[in-house]
């Protein structure tokens, strides 16, 4: 059950994909300098190898408990969590103003991503309140930030977001929880919250003395649907004259949800308002709640992604290091007098290996590119990058999302296949990466969500134009890669080249199709250009290797398993690319066939 963060691979994918070096040179972002950049890594790297990691099957068997009205988490949490916060990993990339450290985005998501590995369950807390972070710096008043941001950016308090309710899953124009203005001596105006909302991450527990909850509710005169949605801050305890947690507000604990996966996270059922209502004051301006959570839900669903990353990575280690000791049969190719060897040596337990390997890099690029897209988009001098680079992480969330949530199962289920018989009983530990990863594509909206965003708003708003613009980026890597004389690059630039021509395809029929026919076909090209888009960054990344090796500089054994990974997700994947192409034009297939005959 070892973790080790991959901490090479992550500075190579940072420092080609991320281009963090040209980061570092944007207004504000000075402070990333190479060596901090080592010691960041490196100290994230211990605290989530040597005291993360070992928490997570035990606190997988534990649980998270509801005991007397108290949430407790499995043991070791509350000290794991109390190192966290004193080491100012929360506050990585926020705002120096309220306690953060102000590096780029694309660091903290390489430090998120060893959170997520070492124990996915601990991690969802700070990722829920990175996005409370960012939903609060964006929407919140001044009073809302003084008060709540030094504590949410130190990790001290933590955040939740409560949208779902029993009625109202994806549905959010369903929800019910009222929210009715009042005022008094003590609180001034604010409003009384009535309610139950349910699936709550981290909605209550030990970790933290006050949680702060992001919730959406309607006032009474608000419209139906989902623009008569407000979004209201919610403490757990409400803070005195001097910003200690004081009295409990009205919000209880009901029931901790009994889940597949992620055990050691509470998912609570919340009861608001069984008194008077619990105390909550809202955030911007009426009936555009809904609005303002998308930045929340947002930051959520790059981290979200970046689970389908951190999960396939552990389960690779893991299948990794058992096959290197796993005795079993003599391999094709050797000789009948020689000593056994490990499963490794089998070819087919080398190619799943390669494969989980080639597909976990592939989703990392795709994810640290869009979290250094989206610190261009904030930071860049220049109106027209700073906008090119927005549009392009818009295109791209929904990809990194879906594609490596999907992609993240696939591969902790290969990890299973490589343990064999050992990989299906809990004791070996290779169960519960694909226990936990299964959650990955549900939520922060499921992954046919994600499609219908991608095709029904990123598309239809600028008619593939994003699209459009990197189809050409990737072309011009393409010709360089036609242009090199390695055989690998060679090899990854025929099927790359298939692929964009199937993108190009695709985008052109959804552009023109009617909303249900694109949305039907929206899953197979979310899946299309997830596939295509990381493997051009693959090629990306097998072009630096070549130029790298030719300075003679860096990592040998690594800029050689970079080309080698690469041809191999271009000779396994990219192939399966334009086979996407007649489920995204085949929706009317889909719709023609009668629901009641399924």
């Amino acid at each position: 059950m070892s973790y080790s963060a991959p901490v090479a691979e992550m500075r190579f994918v940072l420092e080609e994909v991320a281009e963090l070096n040209r980061l570092a040179t944007l207004p504000g972002y000075e402070a990333a300098s190479p060596d901090l950049v080592e010691a960041i890594l490196d100290e994230a790297a211990k605290l989530a190898g040597y005291e993360l990691a070992p928490l997570n099957q035990p606190a997988d068997r534990a649980g998270s408990v509801l005991e007397n009205g108290v949430v407790r988490t499995p043991a070791g949490f509350r000290e794991a969590y109390a190192h966290y916060v004193e080491g100012g990993w929360n506050g990585l990339a926020f705002d120096p103003e309220y306690g953060g450290q102000g590096l780029p985005l694309a660091l903290a998501i390489p430090v998120a991503e060893m959170w997520n590995s070492a124990c996915m369950s601990f991690a969802l807390c700070p990722l829920l309140t990175v996005g409370a972070v960012e939903l609060l710096q964006a929407h919140g008043s001044d009073e809302q930030k003084q008060h709540y941001l030094g504590k949410l950016v130190s990790g001290e308090w933590t955040g939740t977001m409560n949208l779902t309710e029993p009625q109202a899953g994806s549905d959010l124009g369903a929800l019910r929880s009222r929210a009715v203005p009042a005022h008094d001596r003590r609180w001034g105006a604010h409003y009384r919250i009535t309610g139950q909302k349910i699936f709550i991450t981290y909605g209550d527990h030990d970790l933290a003395p006050n949680i702060i909850h992001m919730v959406l509710a309607r006032t009474p005169e608000a419209p139906p649907g989902s623009r008569g949605i407000s979004l209201f801050l919610v403490p757990k305890f409400l803070p005195d004259d001097a910003g200690v947690p004081g009295s409990r507000n009205d919000i209880r604990t009901l029931s901790l949800e009994h889940k597949l996966g992620i055990h050691a996270s509470p998912t609570c059922v919340l009861a608001y308002g069984e008194d008077e209502g619990a105390i909550g004051w809202r955030i911007g301006e009426e009936n555009r709640g809904l609005e303002y959570m998308f930045t929340m839900m947002n930051a959520a669903r790059l981290n979200v992604g970046l689970q389908g990353v951190a999960i396939a990575e552990r389960a690779y280690q893991q299948a990794r290091d058992f096959a290197r000791i796993r005795v079993q049969g003599r391999p094709l190719g050797v000789a009948a007098t020689a000593d056994a060897l490990p499963i490794i040596y089998h070819p087919d337990v080398r190619r799943m290996l390669m494969w989980m390997r080639s597909a976990t890099e592939a989703m990392r690029a795709l994810a640290y590119y869009t979290a250094g897209m989206i610190d261009q988009g904030r930071r860049h001098p220049e109106p027209a990058a700073r906008r090119a680079a927005e549009r392009r992480a818009d295109l791209l969330i929904p990809v990194v999302k879906a594609w490596c949530t999907d992609l993240g199962v696939a591969v902790a289920s290969t990890g299973i296949q490589v343990h064999g018989g050992m990989g299906y009983v809990e004791e070996t530990g290779a169960a519960q990466h694909l226990r936990d990863a299964r959650i990955a594509p549900i939520y922060e909206g499921t992954n046919g969500i994600q499609a219908n965003d991608l095709v029904g708003r990123k598309l239809a708003r600028d008619r593939g134009e994003a699209v459009a613009a990197l189809v050409a980026e990737m072309r011009a890597d393409v010709a360089a890669l036609s242009e090199a004389r390695s055989g690998d690059l060679a090899a990854i630039g025929r099927p790359l080249q298939d692929g964009l021509a199937a993108v190009e395809n695709a985008t052109s029929s959804m552009v023109e199709a009617e909303p249900a026919g694109a949305a039907a076909g929206s899953v197979p090209y979310l899946q299309l250009l997830g596939t295509v888009c990381a493997g051009w960054l693959m090629a990306r990344m097998a072009l630096a290797a070549v130029h790298r090796s030719t300075a003679s500089g860096g990592d040998t054994t690594l800029l050689a398993a970079k080309r080698r990974t690469a041809r191999f997700y271009a000779e396994h994947f990219l192939p399966l690319a334009p086979g996407y192409l007649p489920g995204v034009l085949g929706g009317r297939t889909v719709l023609d066939f009668d629901p009641d005959q399924l």
